[in-house]
């Protein structure tokens, strides 16, 4: 069997390089991949194109890449927890790509199950149409639009074995099964490794053939983008 563990993360991601496309699994700041991000903050890679559902916020997950300027263009759905975000945004520091979440849902998808392209009604007749092919159906209008895939898969998951089948919890479901299938080279970071077999084979959500890296992550902070306290 094929050695997949690998120390920790900065082993992990140690050949990202410049200029790389990068999916980053979860949604708001849950199911993120913590370990990873702050790996390549310390590596210091440049020129980076992120694909995730969300930017992080100012001081946690996709919003530290951001404040160090490793971001050159960000594919995502919903950005709007994260003021420098906005400010390299508007400064036209930063590329971005803005994109119904359903649709950036079923492009990751299509692109991990090979669908070079589909056709979706949303975003027809608003500026996401610009620039798109518009074809009818059943009296409908639909908008093309194509796969996303990566040259690494950033995902987190509850539970991994070594061969690199992957369980999910809650939340974290949301885009990292997606992801995971979609990168060539997929890293996965886990709160728990266990050995092969130890897993119940009815609730893996990801197989292992998709996963190229797994390590047993460490000190997750699993932050809250808003906490409500009291309601008035």
């Amino acid at each position: 069997m094929i050695n997949k563990v690998v120390n920790n993360a900065e082993e992990a991601i140690a050949d990202i390089p410049d200029n790389a496309t990068l999916m980053l699994g979860g949604f708001g700041l849950c199911g993120i991949p913590e370990n990873c991000i702050s790996a390549l903050v310390k590596k210091g890679v440049t020129g980076l194109t992120c694909i995730s559902n969300n930017a992080g916020v100012d001081d946690f997950g996709i919003g530290l890449m951001l404040q160090t300027r490793q971001v050159k263009k960000m594919i995502s759905s919903y950005v709007g927890e994260n003021a420098e975000f906005e400010r390299q945004l508007l400064s036209g520091e930063l590329e971005v790509d803005l994109i119904p979440q359903g649709t950036l849902a079923e492009r990751i998808r299509a692109g991990g199950a090979g669908i070079p392209a589909f056709f979706t009604p949303a975003g027809y007749g608003t500026e996401v149409a610009e620039g798109k092919e518009v074809r009818e159906f059943d009296g409908k209008h639909y908008l093309l639009e194509s796969w996303l895939r990566a040259d690494f898969a950033l995902v987190k998951a509850w539970k991994g074995d070594k061969a690199g089948n992957l369980i999910f919890k809650g939340t974290a479901r949301n885009f990292n099964p997606m992801m995971a299938t979609a990168g060539k080279i997929t890293i996965a970071e886990v709160e728990e490794l266990v050995e092969v077999g130890e897993l119940d084979p009815n609730q893996i959500h990801t197989s292992g053939i998709f996963v190229q890296r797994i390590f047993e992550g460490q000190h997750y902070e699993k932050r809250i983008e808003q906490r409500t306290t009291k309601i008035k």
